[in-house]
């Protein structure tokens, strides 16, 4: 909007009267605090009292190690790179949940990684963790 100044000069004079601006927005902050708290659709509702349940017995993860020589490792116990599969097997058959967690040096050869996690995989374990050290 352009306003003609008491002079008569020919300046036009473009100020902005944000008063009605201002108003509006907080009449606008007003609405929202009143409303937010009606928006929430949670349902109140007393849960009965009940005894405490024992959480979950949680179950230690197997480690397969393999360390610089090749050798390989189950829970601390060697064995043959080719019976790793069979072990592995024969404890997922036992427990289905099975967590494995693998341990290898980093100078051991790639292919025995390769190998060991092969065999994993033909076992069926689907929860493998690769542990590495902080740097």
């Amino acid at each position: 909007m352009a306003f003609k100044t008491q002079e008569d000069d020919g300046d036009v004079l473009g100020e902005i009267n944000v008063t009605p601006l201002v108003d509006v927005m907080l009449v606008l902050l007003v609405v929202f605090i009143v409303t937010a708290p009606l928006l929430t659709n949670a349902v109140h509702v007393n849960l009965p009292k009940t005894a405490e349940t024992a959480p979950p017995e949680e179950k230690a993860p197997v480690y397969l190690s393999v360390d610089a020589q090749g050798k390989v490792f189950i829970d601390k116990r060697e064995i043959a790179i080719d019976a790793v599969e069979n072990e592995l097997k024969t404890r997922q058959a036992a427990d289905p949940e099975l967590a494995l967690n693998l341990n290898a040096d980093e100078g051991v050869q790639y292919g025995v990684v390769a190998k060991v996690m092969a065999a994993i995989e033909r076992a069926g374990i689907t929860k493998l963790s690769v542990l590495t050290a902080p740097s």
